[in-house]
């Protein structure tokens, strides 16, 4: 009871914290925002368990090499921000740089056909987690019902009713993750004052331990939607964005995986994707509820911002010839077929490999504007090497068996 009331006065706290208006309006924060709840949204559900049953103790190690990876990534992403997005599509860096550029932003749209697939699946399973209709045939269910809903509001009336709950969802989840740490932080001093720390072995090793990793940086994913906000930021806010959100996420994750990785055994911890409720039940009784307030809200709303970055990029590529609606249709078709013929991990793995491929483009783009400014061959190997491991990510990345 003492747990539940501490993590429940400090969510309350964030809340109002983010809901003030010289938060709410502060311009970088709201530029924060968006990179930030992309990030750590469906990971903060997932990472737990899986990292924690594959990698035991060294869990910590690996959440820290995943968002290393991804910061170098969005390295990547932001010199071609300051680069200028217009020189690029005028020309000024070449016809190589337009190709590479136009097809980054095609792999960028499927892989949010397969993200929002990922999003919606994760929130079937915890929608219906702990009710008595938590099969997983029942989650797909729901999971298909959400598609269609979302595909009839897109094709009807578009996502702007919707997109203004963004601001709104995001500080609710930030609000629980908030609670959701104090009350590990609480359950992991009582541990340790009761010298009842461990140190899980871990079960995947060698080369499956790095695919196992490759197939995870989805979950870290997110960042790159600071370079898509240039109607509203310029260059210079939207770099310190993605910075900004990389750093905190970093800081947000690694703290939550140290504060579970020496806290539950082998046997409290279960592989499902909702595996991470079963352990938070262990630590408070209010944990599980918050989790899943928290999936709804952030789980939809990111699979509407998705769904309508893919309709308005596969819209803008195709010049038209597709419409945002057609887009719309096909994205449900996909995610659909997706949900019945895979499992979520599958999905995570097939998404890892979608964005692996966008990084590996924006990094070949780098590696085509320092050489075209004469940035040093130090910088130009970088991003190419940097364009080889998103390729060897997007071929080697397995899913979580």
């Amino acid at each position: 009871m003492i747990f539940d009331l501490i993590i429940a006065f400090a969510t309350v706290c964030v809340a109002i914290v983010l809901s003030m208006r010289s938060v709410a309006y502060f311009p970088l924060w709201r530029a924060v925002v968006t990179p930030l709840a992309s990030i750590i949204g469906s990971g903060f559900l997932l990472l737990g368990p899986i990292l924690n049953i594959g990698y035991g103790g060294y869990a910590p190690l690996i959440m820290l090499v995943l968002c290393f990876v991804a910061y170098l990534f969005g390295g990547a992403i932001r010199y071609n921000i300051a680069s200028g997005e217009k020189a690029i599509q005028d020309g000024d860096f070449g016809p190589l740089a337009i190709r590479i550029e136009t097809l980054s932003s095609w792999a960028l749209a499927f892989a949010y056909i397969i993200s929002v697939s990922y999003y919606l699946n994760l929130l079937g399973a915890f929608a219906l987690s702990l009710t008595p209709f938590k099969s997983g045939f029942d989650a797909k269910l729901l999971t298909t019902a959400v598609f269609i809903t979302i595909v009839l509001v897109g094709w009807s009336r578009g996502f702007k009713s919707l997109e203004k709950m963004e601001y709104v969802s995001v500080s609710l989840k930030l609000a629980i993750i908030a609670g959701l740490l104090v009350g590990l932080m609480a359950h992991f001093g009582h541990r340790a004052l009761d010298d009842a720390l461990i140190f899980n072995p871990e079960k995947v090793t060698g080369w499956s331990a790095v695919t196992l990793t490759f197939g995870l940086l989805i979950t870290v994913q997110g960042f790159e939607t600071s370079r898509y906000l240039g109607s509203e930021y310029d260059a210079r806010t939207r770099i310190r964005s993605m910075r900004l959100a990389q750093w905190l996420s970093t800081a947000i994750y690694l703290v939550y995986i140290l504060l579970i990785s020496y806290v539950f055994r082998p046997d409290q911890m279960s592989p499902s994707e909702t595996g991470i409720i079963d352990m938070m039940k262990i630590v408070a009784p209010i944990l599980p509820f918050l989790l899943v307030a928290a999936a709804l809200a952030s789980q939809f709303s990111a699979a509407v911002a998705d769904t309508s970055g893919s309709g308005g990029l596969f819209a803008e590529l195709s010049r038209k010839r597709i419409s945002e609606r057609q887009a719309y249709l096909l994205l449900a078709v996909i995610g659909i077929a997706l949900t019945w013929s895979a499992d979520i991990y599958a999905i995570v793995s097939y998404a890892s490999r979608g964005f692996a491929i966008y990084y590996g483009l924006q990094a070949g783009l780098s590696t085509v504007i320092a050489a075209k400014q004469q940035a040093g061959w130090h910088r130009v190997g970088f991003y190419g090497l940097l364009a080889a491991l998103a390729a060897v990510i997007a071929v080697f990345g397995q899913s979580v068996e």
